[in-house]
């Protein structure tokens, strides 16, 4: 439980009020860290030894950096503790997006971010660049009872970047991401990375949820 001040209407802010409900749907005593990783002209990054322990994972994104531009992010999952990252995924994927001049706008479902039963990496986010430094993409993620034999493993994810392209004034993209491994083997792993070029930069932190 944690204590926090606020000022409602016919209060004062000196009185105390004790905040014990959940946070975005999580139980804020729930969330337990296990481990961040900070990239490096990183070829990839995984995270292995996802079991029973949790029901949910989560995975924070901050400031993540391509080396290369106008590429994709993209993630894989594996059932064989990182052997192999191949599981048969069915995904959507839409976005929003606008730009500094206020003439590139849209909100768009893209079949080309999209997997049908596909092995190859799911897109969380396309046209990430790093040809301007201060440019990064900042994500959430959420991996449903990966340790289930019985289910095919859910996940959702939502991402926001800067992005900069030829020809056009640099824009802002929402992205929305879901769909299922289809397997009833556990996911014990999972794998990020660019489509070409390196994870210049920028931490992930794996988290469990009870």
């Amino acid at each position: 439980m944690s204590i926090i001040k606020v000022a409602p209407r016919g209060f004062d802010l000196t009185d105390t009020y004790a905040f014990t409900g959940t946070v975005s749907g999580v139980d804020a005593g729930s969330m337990v860290k296990i481990s961040t990783q900070t990239a490096s002209a990183s070829n990839s990054i995984s995270f292995t030894g996802i079991d029973s322990t949790y029901r949910t994972y989560y995975f924070k994104f901050i400031n993540i950096h391509p080396s290369a531009d106008d590429i994709t992010f993209g993630m894989n999952f594996s059932t064989d503790g990182g052997n192999n990252y191949n599981v048969t995924k069915t995904t959507t994927y839409f976005r929003a997006y606008h730009d500094e001049a206020n003439t590139f706008t849209g909100l768009i479902y893209d079949t080309v971010g999209d997997l049908a039963q596909g092995t190859g990496d799911h897109q969380l986010g396309r046209g990430l660049t790093g040809d301007e430094n201060d440019l990064n993409t900042n994500l959430e993620l959420w991996l449903f009872n990966p340790s289930s034999t019985t289910y095919v493993k859910h996940f959702m994810s939502e991402l926001t970047h800067s992005i900069l392209t030829s020809g056009n004034a640099p824009y802002h993209q929402h992205i929305f991401t879901a769909g299922y491994g289809n397997t009833t083997s556990a996911i014990n792993a999972i794998r990020f990375q660019m489509s070409s070029g390196n994870i210049d930069d920028g931490t992930i932190t794996m988290y469990g949820i009870a």
